[in-house]
């Protein structure tokens, strides 16, 4: 035995630093897959083409090393300066909202990662997103140049203004919550445009739909939720 216990020491060891390698690109991709099928598909996410997306977009790749092995679970996940990742399932469902379509040009505000940015990359013409965080803004363009993504456009800066520059656009989207809609957003939406924006503060936020209908804002609840508070401008005017 003494002689044997050494190797199913050796063994033993190396069957755990098995266990801790990270999963290949062949693991995340079915990871992804099932996160569609387990996570999407069962809570009535039905458009084919953000379930696509959402199947395609390495979310791995948007989060830190430490963290990589989670990057399917059914959550939010730090991404540093107290901000988060969104859950998958949120993403999936802001985005379904939007109804994009090919030719679209969306504004984002709130880029964090790039995660939701590339999703929308896939769907739409152009994205412009914007983040009031520095370093979340130059690490997400550096990670979207990476990735191939050349038609999201990222800003640096306060997203309450919008992107007046650029605007109209066809979609916004907003991944941080005011306690009401910011007037610009309003105005820079086409008219027959959809925005999808969490509103309120504290634990009583609420998602809505907007849909711009000649001039007007016609409001639909989609479901509560609990967003980072928007910062700048929002965070003055309450």
């Amino acid at each position: 035995m003494r002689r044997i216990l050494p190797w199913l020491i050796l063994a033993v060891l190396a069957t755990t630093a098995c266990r801790h390698n990270p999963p290949t690109a062949a693991e995340f991709a079915a990871q992804r897959q099932q996160m569609v099928k387990k996570q999407l598909i069962p809570r009535e996410i039905r458009d084919e083409r953000v379930l696509a997306a959402m199947g395609k977009v390495p979310r791995e790749e948007f989060i830190s090393d430490d963290l990589r092995a989670k990057a399917y679970a059914d959550q939010p996940l730090p991404i540093g300066n107290d901000q988060t990742i969104l859950q998958p399932f949120i993403v999936a469902l802001m985005t379904e909202q939007l109804h994009l379509q090919p030719t679209d040009r969306v504004l984002e505000v709130g880029t964090g990662s790039g995660y939701q940015t590339a999703v929308l990359a896939e769907l739409a013409k152009e994205v412009y997103t914007i983040e009031i965080i520095e370093p979340l803004a130059q690490s997400a363009s550096a990670r979207l140049s990476r990735l191939g993504y050349q038609n999201a456009h990222v800003k640096q800066g306060d997203g309450y203004a919008g992107w007046p520059d650029v605007a109209p656009f066809d979609a916004i989207i907003v991944t941080c919550a005011p306690d009401k809609v910011p007037p610009p957003l309003a105005s820079q939406l086409k008219d027959g445009g959809r925005m999808v924006i969490p509103v309120g503060t504290g634990l009583d936020q609420q998602l809505f739909l907007l849909e711009k209908k000649n001039g007007e804002l016609a409001q639909t609840v989609i479901l509560p939720v609990r967003f980072v508070p928007m910062a700048g401008e929002a965070a003055k005017n309450k």
